[in-house]
C-alpha cells in the first residue's frame, strides 16, 4: 500500500532559522502570553468560587436539594469531574490523526483506528446507561471507566506494543494494534461520560442550577484543552521529533503528563462529591424504571438527539481539521496550530462562565443555541473563503468559533435536561442513547472526509484550495448549524420534562 506522506511540517521542530525570524517570535510570544492568559482565568475563578462557596450554605437537606439552586462548590467540584476524559479527548481528536499519520499509517487507516475507538464509545455508552439507570452508583462507574481511560490512553499514544513484541512491521497488523487499544480507551472514556452527565438530573431538579453544572462543566472542558495545548507546546518545543521513535516519544510525554493532571481533578471530585441519589424522588418515594419504549414515543426526544449530535458534530470535527487547516491550507506559521485553538478555548472558557449566572428557561435556551448557530454559519462562510493572503482573519474567527462553541454545547447539553426533568430513573439511558448517536455519527464523518484527504495535494495552487480540511473545517460545521437552528425553532421547551412513571409507593 503506497503510503501518504504525513501534512507539511505536521511536528513543529525548533530550526536554528527560526530563532531570528521576527514573524515567528511575535507569534509565538503572542501564544504564550494567550496561554497564559487562560490558565490566569481559569485559576481566578476557581479560587474566587471556592472562596464564595466557603460562606454559601452548601448543604441542603430533603426535597431542598432537588429544588433550590446549589451553591458554587459543590458545581466547581462537579466541573472538575469530567477533566481526565476533556483533557485525553482533546489529544484524541486534536492529535491522533496527525500522529498517526506521522508515524507512517495512510491517512485511512489512521482514520480506521479513530473510527474503531468511536464505534466501541458509541455501544459502550448505551451498555453503561442502561446499567446505570439499572443499579445507580454514578461515582463507582466514574472511578471505574477513569482508571481504564488513565491506564489505557498512553498505549494508544505510546507506539504500537504489539508490534515490537512480535516484530511485526505490517501496516495493517499496526492499525489492528492501534484500533484495539483506541476501542479500551473509548469503552472507559464511555463509562465516565455517561456516569458524569447522568449525575446532573439526580443532583438537583433546579433548572437553572442544572443549567449552571452543564456550563462549568464545559468551563472545565476549556481548562483541560488550554492545559494541552500548553503541555503539546512545550513537549514540541523541547523533544525532537525528526523520526518515528522522536515523535512516539513526544506524544508518548503528552499523555502522560495529560493523564497526571486529568487525575488530580478527577481525586478532588471524588473526595468532594457525594454520590446523588437515583432511584429516590423528590419527596422521597421510589419511581419506576422507564423503559426505552417511553422515550422512543416522544418528538423531544428526536429533536434533543438531533440537535445534540449536530453540536458534537460542529465541535469534533471542527476541532479534527483545525490543525490541518492552518498549516497546509492557510500556510501559517507552526505557532498558529496552537494559538488558533487556544483564542478558541479562552473565548469558550470565558462565555461558560458568563452563562452560569443566567436564570434559564426553554426560550432562553433555544434562543442562545441559535445564536451559537449562526455565528457558527458565518464562521464556516470565512473559512470557506480564506486563503494565505487573508490568514490572519483566522485568528478572528477563532475568536467567534470559541464563542459559538460554548453557547452550543452549554445549551444543547442543558436541552437533555429539559427532556428528562424529574424522570431521574431514566437519565442514564437518554444520556448513553445520545451518546451512541454522536460517537457514531463523528467516528463515520471523520473516517469518510479522511478517506478522501489524499486528493487535497490535487487542489492545490488554486486561490480557493477547496480541500477536505476545508470542507471538513468550514462547510460540515456550517451545514450541521444550520440544521440546528431549524429543529431548535420547532421544539417546545417552556416547561421541563414531567415524569413518564407514578411513584411506586403513593
Amino acid at each position: 500500500m503506497k503510503m501518504i506522506s504525513p501534512p507539511r511540517n505536521s511536528v513543529p521542530e525548533l530550526e536554528g532559522t527560526c530563532l531570528l525570524d521576527l514573524d515567528n517570535n511575535l507569534f509565538d510570544g503572542v501564544l504564550w502570553l494567550a496561554l497564559a492568559s487562560g490558565f490566569v482565568l481559569s485559576c481566578l475563578y476557581l479560587l474566587v468560587v471556592l472562596i464564595k462557596g466557603v460562606t454559601m450554605d452548601t448543604v441542603i437537606e430533603a426535597d431542598d436539594s432537588f429544588t433550590k439552586i446549589l451553591g458554587r462548590r459543590p458545581i466547581v467540584y462537579y466541573g472538575m469531574g469530567h477533566m481526565l476524559n476533556d483533557i485525553t479527548a482533546a489529544c484524541w481528536f486534536t492529535y491522533l490523526l496527525l500522529f498517526l499519520t506521522d508515524i507512517g499509517l495512510s491517512p485511512r487507516n489512521a482514520a480506521a483506528v479513530m473510527l474503531s475507538g468511536q464505534v466501541a464509545d458509541g455501544f459502550a455508552t448505551v451498555f453503561v446507561g442502561e446499567l446505570i439507570d439499572r443499579f445507580g452508583h454514578f461515582k463507582i462507574w466514574h472511578g471505574a471507566g477513569s482508571l481504564l481511560v488513565a491506564v489505557s490512553f498512553s498505549s494508544v499514544f505510546g507506539g504500537c506494543l504489539p508490534c515490537k513484541m512480535f516484530a511485526s512491521s505490517s501496516s495493517t497488523f499496526e492499525t489492528v494494534s492501534y484500533s484495539v487499544f483506541a476501542a479500551i480507551f473509548n469503552v472507559g472514556w464511555a463509562a465516565t461520560q455517561v456516569s458524569h452527565m447522568s449525575m446532573v438530573t439526580c443532583i438537583t431538579l433546579n433548572s437553572t442550577s442544572r443549567v449552571a453544572l452543564a456550563s462549568c462543566r464545559n468551563a472545565f472542558t476549556m481548562v483541560a484543552n488550554l492545559s494541552l495545548y500548553a503541555i503539546a507546546l512545550i513537549v514540541f518545543s523541547v523533544v525532537n521529533g525528526k523520526t518515528y521513535a522522536d515523535v512516539e516519544n513526544q506524544y508518548r510525554w503528552i499523555a502522560y503528563l495529560s493523564i497526571f493532571i486529568g487525575c488530580c481533578f478527577v481525586g478532588i471530585f471524588h473526595l468532594a462529591t457525594k454520590e446523588p441519589r437515583l432511584k429516590v424522588g423528590v419527596h422521597g418515594k421510589a419511581h419506576a424504571r422507564i423503559s426505552w419504549v417511553s422515550w422512543f414515543k416522544r418528538v423531544l426526544y428526536y429533536q434533543v438527539a438531533l440537535v445534540y449530535v449536530l453540536t458534537r458534530l460542529i465541535l469534533n470535527v471542527s476541532q479534527a481539521y483545525l490543525a490541518f487547516f492552518v498549516i497546509d491550507d492557510l500556510q501559517m506559521t507552526q505557532s498558529a496550530k496552537a494559538l488558533v485553538p487556544a483564542i478558541i478555548y479562552i473565548c469558550s472558557f470565558i462565555v461558560s462562565i458568563a452563562l452560569q449566572e443566567i436564570a434559564w428557561t426553554g426560550p432562553q435556551l433555544k434562543a442562545y443555541y441559535c445564536v451559537g448557530c449562526i455565528l457558527w454559519i458565518l464562521c464556516g462562510a470565512v473559512i470557506l473563503l480564506l486563503n494565505t493572503n487573508m490568514s490572519y482573519a483566522m485568528y478572528i474567527t477563532s475568536v467567534f468559533i470559541g464563542i459559538a462553541n460554548a453557547l452550543m454545547m452549554v445549551t444543547g447539553v442543558s436541552m437533555q435536561n429539559f427532556l428528562i426533568g424529574d424522570n431521574l430513573n431514566g437519565c442514564a439511558f437518554v444520556v448513553g442513547s445520545l451518546s451512541f448517536l454522536d460517537k457514531m455519527s463523528c467516528g463515520l464523518a471523520l473516517y469518510v472526509l479522511q478517506s478522501y484527504q489524499n486528493i487535497s495535494p490535487l487542489l492545490q495552487g488554486t486561490q480557493f484550495p477547496f480541500s477536505v480540511t476545508r470542507f471538513g473545517l468550514g462547510l460540515v460545521p456550517a451545514l450541521c448549524a444550520l440544521i440546528g437552528v431549524i429543529v431548535t425553532t420547532t421544539m417546545d421547551l417552556h416547561n421541563p420534562s414531567k415524569s413518564l412513571t407514578a411513584p411506586l409507593l403513593g
